[in-house]
């Protein structure tokens, strides 16, 4: 089943930011677009460089109007340990949310029962709260932050443009597609 469309449970998690700790909570995230970045674990090999590529562009995702939330199944003390441990991670200043209890990982599917992690998922919400894009990916497979923000920006065309939709490869700016008969080649 998909999760296109699926508005996102309450919930309120701790999350390490900007030298601190906060509750991060739905009522938080809605009024605003939000990636939801699920990562296995915190002090792991591809997960440190996924954070880092995000935090190098971040502030494009902030001019969007998204905001950036990472997230493990890993404690806010054991996101606090990492980040003053890693020069990669110290680069970070989105919130990283804690999820031991899996209430995010069960609410958005990702959760790897078996071992208590996250699959490495990357969710757009929307400021209704719903998911309007998301990928999941195998644990050794690293995603693109620079992709992601590109699809933040076209669902977020989407949502602004309903008569508009977004091409292959499209960017800020490219031209859109109308649909109608035409573009099915039906005449």
């Amino acid at each position: 089943m998909s999760l296109i469309g699926k508005e996102i449970s309450d919930f309120s998690v701790q999350a390490f930011v900007n030298n601190d700790f906060k509750t991060v909570t739905k009522a938080d995230v809605l009024g605003k677009w939000s990636l939801f970045f699920f990562y296995p674990a915190d002090f792991t090999f591809v997960c440190p460089t996924e954070l880092e590529d995000l935090a190098e562009i971040y502030a494009d995702f902030k001019a969007e109007g998204c905001e950036v939330y990472s997230v493990s199944c890993d404690t806010h003390f054991v996101h606090k340990a990492w980040h003053e441990e890693s020069e990669r991670i110290a680069k970070v200043t989105y919130p990283m949310l804690a999820d031991p209890a899996h209430v995010l990982a069960q609410d958005f599917e990702v959760l790897i029962e078996n071992d208590g992690l996250a699959e490495r998922g990357a969710f757009i919400v929307d400021p209704e709260g719903r998911i309007q894009v998301y990928e999941v990916t195998a644990g050794g497979i690293g995603r693109n932050a620079k992709e992601l923000l590109r699809l933040v920006q076209a669902a977020k065309f989407v949502a602004e443009h309903g008569d508009q939709v977004c091409p292959a490869k499209w960017q800020p700016g490219d031209k859109t597609l109308k649909p109608s008969l035409d573009l099915v080649g039906m005449l």
